[in-house]
């Protein structure tokens, strides 16, 4: 064991586990309440919100705007150059000092900290991304006791690194002259992106809490998965328990697993417990196991794993944890093609369908177990099967994972480092192995956790964004070797030693580079050609990889977003205010040039952001239906982005405040299980069933040539076999045989395909020849018929013609609809449901209803 690895778990192992997601017999003492602040040096003291960060305490006080209406980022960035302190204090009797042993724990401190209790330095930290646990006992008073935290600036912390490195990182997203965010282990997004505002944060962020125990604690708790079939599972539980006495104990070590409705199982072994930590290892084998099963393959089964420490016939110590008993393999064979890249789960090749995550607010505290509830569920009900957790962010809370485990999704876990080179000093190497070894512990039981990955985009960059020019000879090779040392030697090395058999990929992409078509047979891969190559998103039809783990295209979010940043005078594509809440150089304008070649480009502005949001909605499902209609040569389709971290014009499906935009709802029919996909190749019109199930069934395909006003011109139907887990064509015909006697400006193809049955419907969609600027639309006249229900309010619409885009547009921030950004076909009906946000019930709701027709140049 690393000396690095005895600190933690002597000094300063977190019992986050122990506290959130299992459970202990240790009493705990939450510190969250009585706190207060201050700018060092001015003893001016206010109330203060822990977990929190300064600037939301500043919020608070009104000592700060809202940072993020119009362009008031600009005046919060005196924050990040001061000291603050946090103090509070709180009283302990004469028994809570009797125990043997005293602990205090912090789940998380923003960043730089000094920490004193009653006059004594317990601890100076210097990593965002790992939790503290340091006894105390020895400092503690009966009565009152004082607790202060001093954060140091992180700009003025960093800036002697800078000063003695003589260069500059390439570190861009850094929105400062001195790149100084790659010498703090800190989340990089906080220093600014090109998505991200530039809030650099202080604080007690996550929570702090006394742990008082005796006798012996368990640690930590391991359930390893050693084999998962059908028929078995092999499983060593592995506990590190501390013995807290200065003697050796006898003590019985039990481990109960069960499944909900079957009877406790259980394993136990009389131990003699040493002074300090002990290693204790109880295998059992699970006959016949619920496997865990990924969102859409069957249920997400979990298990109950508890292991307990009694001494003297008294259970002194318990940790327990929800287990998802299941196999994941990521394959990487050699083939005809190049090189495989898939995931497989419980022996079964798994086409992911998924999304990439970067953290839900610039202001981390503010994202509860509710709102990772909510983007879960949002994620899941999207037909999504994995998500990717990027590497400029953090390491998610617990609360993620075990949302991530209760609805099958897996998870993608980068280290946290992202499109820049870092340092490979001492100093820095062993905070990089704390932080490992943490955050490895701290994830390493959840069912959802399906790999490693070391990093985002290093590689690439190193080899294909310009650093050799950029830099001497000297300083491009110590770029080089810290590569090595951090991402194919330190990390994976963690990995291998903590997590054995959870696979490690050192970055991503790994070869690949937009501009190479040879780095589509390898790995996974980046496609930025439809953004910073400007290319059309029929580019995406062509240029398949083996597995695409990014690729986006930006819109704006809808109007009831703006409205909470700018003021009507502010709308406008180049107003300050909007430029300031667009990060990326070429974003605007190409938002427009990209238009161009699809819709009508509209003058008004908010006709401008309704065809955005059809823009990148249009397009990015183009990419997710090329993959999944590419398999088995490609295996994966995660789009850039999920979510924001604040209301800003990005690449996101889900706006900041929970809002889907179009791209959301084509992600949810992308990825439909089961999809017919039509499109022209060559002479061809092929139709294509694209199916995630596995089991086989009869099925028809219903085809209908029909016009804009709902006359069916010619109708089709093929018979076959639903494809199991793969893609296949169905049927094909001559393209012009298919449009025959018609005008494609005014027609489309309905798709329908049907279960053996013939009523149940599989997929149902639309074809069109034409582009949306090429067609024309009927200015459709929509009725629509509201009802409340239950909480929600229903509504029904229809209309005589074709409406292209539907948009319902409700003032509701979050609010939840059925369906939206549809078409709604000629003489048929539409029944949406609208509910709350938070799942209160909605008494009313005032709607607004956009089509594409209405859009005007």
């Amino acid at each position: 064991m690393s000396k690095v690895t005895l600190m933690m778990l002597l000094a300063f192992l977190l019992t986050y586990g122990n506290h959130a997601s299992g459970s202990s017999l240790s009493q705990i003492h939450q510190l969250h309440a009585g706190w207060e602040f201050s700018m060092y040096g001015t003893n001016e003291w206010l109330s203060a919100q822990v977990p929190g960060t300064v600037h939301q305490d500043l919020i608070a006080h009104d000592k700060l705007p809202d940072p993020f209406y119009g362009m008031n980022e600009q005046k919060i960035q005196w924050v990040e150059k001061e000291d603050w302190l946090y103090r509070t204090s709180f009283v302990l009797t004469e028994e809570q000092l009797h125990h043997e042993g005293v602990y205090l724990v912090f789940e998380g401190l923003d960043t730089y900290a000094d920490v004193f209790l009653n006059g004594s330095l317990l601890l100076k930290a210097d990593n965002m991304f790992v939790g503290y646990r340091v006894p105390v006992k020895s400092v503690l008073r009966k009565g009152e006791n004082k607790l202060v935290v001093r954060f140091r600036s992180p700009i003025r912390e960093a800036m002697p690194q800078w000063e003695s490195n003589g260069f500059d990182y390439p570190a861009d997203n850094d929105h400062y002259p001195q790149k100084l965010s790659i010498f703090t282990r800190k989340a990089p997004y906080s220093y600014g992106w090109d998505w991200g505002i530039r809030m650099v944060t202080c604080g007690i962020w996550r929570p702090v809490y006394l742990q008082f125990a005796d006798r012996a604690v368990v640690e930590d708790y391991f359930v390893h998965q050693q084999s998962v079939s059908a028929e078995r599972a092999e499983v060593d539980n592995r506990l590190e328990i501390n013995n807290i006495s200065n003697h050796t104990q006898q003590a019985v070590v039990r481990v109960t697993y069960s499944y909900t409705g079957e009877p406790d199982k259980n394993v136990e072994q009389t131990v003699e417990l040493q002074p300090g930590l002990n290693h204790i290892s109880l295998p059992v084998t699970v006959e016949q196991p619920h496997l865990w099963m990924p969102n859409g393959w069957g249920e997400p089964a979990l298990y109950m794993f508890e292991a307990s420490v009694s001494v003297d016939g008294q259970v002194v110590s318990q940790k327990s944890h929800q287990i998802g008993l299941r196999s994941i393999r990521v394959v990487q064979e050699e083939d005809k093609d190049g090189q495989s890249f898939y995931f497989e789960v419980n022996g079964v090749p798994m086409f992911a369908k998924g999304t990439n995550l970067i953290p839900s607010d610039a202001l981390l505290p503010r994202v509860t177990r509710q709102r990772y509830s909510r983007l879960l569920e949002d994620v899941q009900s999207s037909n999504m099967n994995m998500i990717r957790v990027w590497g400029g962010g953090i390491y998610e809370d617990d609360a993620f994972f075990e949302e991530a485990d209760r609805r099958g999704i897996l998870v993608w876990q980068d280290f946290m480092f992202a499109c820049t080179t870092y340092p490979h000093d001492p100093a820095f190497l062993r905070r990089v192995e704390a932080e490992a070894e943490y955050n490895i512990h701290r994830l390493r039981n959840h069912a959802s956790l399906a790999m490693w990955c070391g990093n985002n985009e290093i590689y690439e960059g190193i080899r294909y964004w310009g650093w050799e020019e950029k830099y001497s000879s000297e300083v491009y090779q110590q770029m080089q070797e810290g590569y090595d040392v951090l991402f194919r030697q330190l990390l994976p090395q963690k990995v291998k030693e903590f997590d054995p058999g959870r696979f490690y990929l050192e970055g991503s992409p790994l070869e690949a580079n937009w501009g190479r078509p040879e780095s589509w047979k390898v790995g996974d891969s980046h496609n930025w050609g439809t953004w910073y190559g400007q290319k059309p998103f029929e580019s995406l039809d062509k240029e398949i990889p083996r597995f695409m783990s990014e690729y986006g295209f930006q819109a704006f979010p809808e109007m009831k977003t703006i409205r909470t940043f700018a003021s009507p005078e502010d709308y406008e594509l180049e107003s300050p205010v909007m430029n300031a809440h667009q990060k990326s150089t070429i974003g605007n304008a190409l938002i427009k040039k990209t238009m161009s070649l699809y819709y009508p480009v509209p003058e008004k502005f908010e006709d401008l952001v309704y065809v955005g949001l059809v823009l990148q909605g249009h397009g990015m499902r183009r990419g997710m239906v090329a993959h999944r209609r590419n398999r088995p040569y490609c295996m994966g389709s995660l789009p850039w982005q999920l979510n924001d971290s604040w209301p800003v014009v990005s690449w996101s499906a889900i706006d900041y405040y929970g809002n889907w935009k179009a791209m959301q709802y084509h992600t949810r029919r992308a990825f439909a299980p089961v999809l017919v996909d039509a499109i022209r190749q060559g002479d061809k019109l092929r139709f294509y069933v694209l199916s995630d199930c596995l089991q086989t069934e009869n099925v028809t395909l219903h085809l209908a040539l029909t016009d804009f006003q709902g006359r069916v011109m010619r109708r089709h139907r093929v018979e076959g076999m639903l494809p199991v887990n793969a893609s296949e064509v169905f049927f094909e015909e001559d393209w012009q045989k298919a449009f025959e006697g018609c005008d494609t400006t005014a027609s489309f193809i309905r798709m329908t395909l049907r279960g053996a049955d013939g009523k149940k419907v599989l997929s149902d969609e639309v074809f069109y020849p034409m582009y949306p600027k090429e067609q024309r639309l009927p200015r459709a006249e929509i009725a629509c018929r509201k009802v409340k229900k239950g909480g929600v309010v229903e509504l029904t619409l229809k209309s005589r013609v074709l409406a292209r885009d539907v948009f319902v547009e409700v003032p509701l921030q979050g609010a939840r609809f059925s369906d939206n950004f549809f078409d709604l076909l000629p003489g048929e009906t539409k029944r949406i449901t609208v509910s709350s946000a938070d799942g209160s019930p909605l008494e009313d709701v005032s709607v607004v209803i956009h089509q594409l027709a209405d859009v005007r140049e």
